[in-house]
């Protein structure tokens, strides 16, 4: 086995291995993207100043991240031979180690059991997954109503209730809780958007849930072959801590149908740490299907 750094010639050869990946993906799940410029692909991750290597039947390439809250990172996509995988990205992270990117993040097809399985066999582990499903037809709850500027205050005192949960175990999360300044400024963003809305849940006049749901393109982590066409998107979803497993989560989501539907969305798509032990459970038990999965690996 030859292992080289990948260059520009790899371009065709790794976009036939995507494109050979991506049609099994969506022979598993038809939701995905049909039309695909696999050249395309490659070649953005290139300009944006992917490294990688590259053998006949698969190669790795990784891009690096944002540092904030994560350190030196680097942002994987490969395809197929999962056995050649494991070979093509320990030459390829021997230099990504010395360059000091040590937190590697995967996206990898669900479905896709040999594959996941090279990754795991790697040291990856599952940390997000993506959710998808076909918007079902859901009547208005009556306990859930759009926000309005009038609940911004409510919203505000909500928000960081994500982040703190995100915090515990078994979750630990590296990211730091939002400032209630944090979240105002999100949510102001949130009402200067036509096609965006936050569902608010109310008991006795109390805001005790809140779901952000909008256009897939607004979600920057689901980009390229994991945005779904024509999908709407459930990007925040919180409730307090006295109100979960009471319906509210559920009521929400119902809303979210709803609204999707009525705005002509035929796809939803939600995501969810894998460690968050009851949005795990949630998600799937409300019908989405797990499309793809974050996985990590931090090097010592």
């Amino acid at each position: 086995m030859e292992i080289v750094p990948f260059s520009e010639q790899h371009v065709a050869a790794a976009a036939a291995l995507l494109a050979d990946r991506h049609q099994r993906h969506r022979a598993a799940e038809p939701l995905m993207q049909a039309e695909i410029d696999f050249r395309a692909e490659i070649a953005a991750l290139l300009a944006a100043g992917a490294t990688g290597a590259f053998t006949d039947g698969a190669y790795v390439l990784g891009k690096p991240g944002p540092t904030e809250h994560r350190g030196p990172n680097i942002w994987l996509d490969a395809a197929r031979d999962p056995e050649l995988l494991r070979d093509v990205w320990a030459t390829a992270a021997a230099g990504w180690f010395e360059q000091g990117l040590k937190e590697h993040y995967a996206l990898v097809p669900a479905p896709d059991e040999p594959l996941v399985d090279a990754w795991f066999r790697l040291g990856f582990g599952a940390q997000h997954a993506y959710g998808v499903m076909d918007v079902p037809e859901r009547e208005w709850p009556p306990e859930v109503r759009e926000a309005t500027e009038d609940d911004i205050g409510a919203l505000v005192a909500i928000g960081p209730l994500f982040s703190r949960h995100h915090r515990q175990s078994p979750i630990f999360s590296e990211f730091p809780e939002q400032t209630e300044d944090e979240v105002r400024t999100d949510i102001l963003a949130d009402f200067g958007h036509e096609d965006v809305t936050n569902l608010v849940y109310e008991v006795d006049g109390r805001i005790v849930g809140n779901f952000y749901v909008c256009p897939i393109e607004l979600a920057e982590t689901h980009s390229g072959l994991a945005r779904p066409p024509g999908a709407s998107f459930i990007g925040f979803a919180v409730t307090a801590p006295e109100v979960r497993g009471s319906g509210a989560g559920v009521a929400l989501t119902d809303a979210s149908f709803a609204w999707s539907r009525e705005r002509g969305y035929g796809t939803i798509v939600a995501d969810w740490r894998a460690t968050n032990l009851a949005a795990s459970r949630f998600w799937p038990r409300r019908g989405f299907r797990t499309s793809f999965l974050r996985l990590h690996r931090s090097l010592p």
